[in-house]
């Protein structure tokens, strides 16, 4: 056999192995977040009720376990080589407390890479996720904020935030669609006009994308993807205000397109 056939062989069985391995992997580590989040609940959040009486200390604890528990989670993920990841400037985070924290959401993982780099995490969750049994739990010790009744949900962000809160927020509402076009809702910038925090806008790149909302779990790329995250500066959200406006609609509108361009990949913001 011509020695070069003999190594284009090699290289596409090892391809293959390495994708089948990935496959085997990405399962164990859905297997194991699911069941991490079950006994977290049942044992340490329940633990913690009855050994911390303060509602608001006992949800600092089970933040700081979130979090703990995803760094370990994203460790043996990138050890079993399900994908990699980098963020820059994660550093900006320690400065964020009564911030909102906005970012674009190509991934079911980028709440789990936020969360597990940022001191405190106030996370908006679905109401839907309260019947998940694997984590409707940790969704009520953290004492996250529900996405139900948008005018308490402004009041019970200000109130966060005036607290020294960091409420993370993905703005689009669900995943984006891989090469579709960004559509954000208006909630993010009426949370931040309301509440007249400040917005830290983080940027998430998937490449090659996983687990989008088009892609299953087992859907497992080419090659190992890598998750680029980068931390970028605040916007004041009260740059957006104008003497001229009779309510905040036109300031959420103007607040919106900005975080639109902000969260748009670099090639696509110079077009």
């Amino acid at each position: 056999m011509d020695s070069s056939l003999a190594v284009q062989t090699a290289s596409q069985h090892s391809s293959l192995l390495n994708r089948l391995w990935r496959v085997v992997a990405t399962g164990f580590c859905f297997a194991l977040f699911g069941l991490g989040g079950l006994i977290l609940s049942i044992v340490w959040f329940s633990s913690l009720r009855l050994i911390i009486r303060s509602e608001a200390v006992r949800s600092r604890v089970t933040q700081l376990s979130i979090r703990y528990s995803f760094q370990l989670f994203l460790r043996i993920a990138r050890f079993l080589g399900v994908f990699d990841y980098q963020i820059k400037n994660s550093e900006l985070f320690s400065e964020d407390a009564g911030c909102l924290i906005v970012a674009n959401h190509p991934s079911l993982l980028d709440y789990v890479l936020l969360a597990a780099h940022m001191p405190r995490c106030d996370c908006i969750v679905k109401e839907a996720l309260l019947n998940n049994i694997f984590v409707s739990g940790v969704i009520k010790s953290a004492g996250y904020l529900v996405n139900t009744e948008s005018d308490k949900l402004l009041v019970h962000c200000k109130s966060r935030l005036g607290l020294g809160g960091s409420i993370l927020i993905f703005p689009e509402g669900t995943r984006t669609t891989a090469g579709g076009m960004l559509s954000l809702q208006r909630g993010a910038a009426n949370i931040a006009l309301h509440s007249g925090c400040n917005i830290r806008v983080v940027f998430i790149d998937c490449n090659p994308p996983m687990l989008t909302k088009e892609l299953k779990w087992y859907n497992i790329p080419p090659v190992k993807p890598q998750f680029n995250i980068t931390v970028q500066n605040k916007i004041n959200s009260k740059d957006f205000i104008q003497d001229s406006d009779l309510s905040l609609a036109l300031a959420a509108r103007r607040l919106t397109k900005h975080l639109t361009c902000a969260l748009m990949p670099e090639s696509k913001r110079k077009n």
